[in-house]
């Protein structure tokens, strides 16, 4: 599945929109991870576990979201975007999304 951030793809034109596609996940750090954060934050500088949390978060939205534009019949996704936020004091949403299309090479 190709995914890109433009409204088109070089090489390719756009045969069909499927429409909007995304793929979201919620996680939440488990309580060793926090107190370990929790304590790198006094020290101050980069908090690997949450940077960590956050790229696996972001790989598995990305997978959803391919898994969406797929069962909706797209071959390609254009417009794709990271969105994210918090819900609680513990727990970050992330979504990936697009819009799925049909896509087919210039010759």
């Amino acid at each position: 599945m190709l995914i890109v951030t433009t409204e088109q793809i070089e090489g390719y034109k756009i045969k069909e929109i499927k429409g909007a596609c995304f793929g979201l996940v919620v996680r939440s750090r488990g309580f060793a991870g926090q107190v370990t954060a929790a304590f790198r934050s006094l020290v101050g500088g980069e908090i690997h576990e949450y940077t960590e949390m956050l790229e696996d978060a972001r790989k598995q939205a990305i997978d959803r979201l391919t898994q969406n534009a797929h069962a909706m019949g797209a071959n390609a996704i254009v417009m794709f975007r990271f969105d994210s936020g918090e819900i609680g004091q513990n727990m970050s949403e992330i979504v990936a999304y697009g819009t799925a299309v049909v896509i087919e090479k210039v010759e």
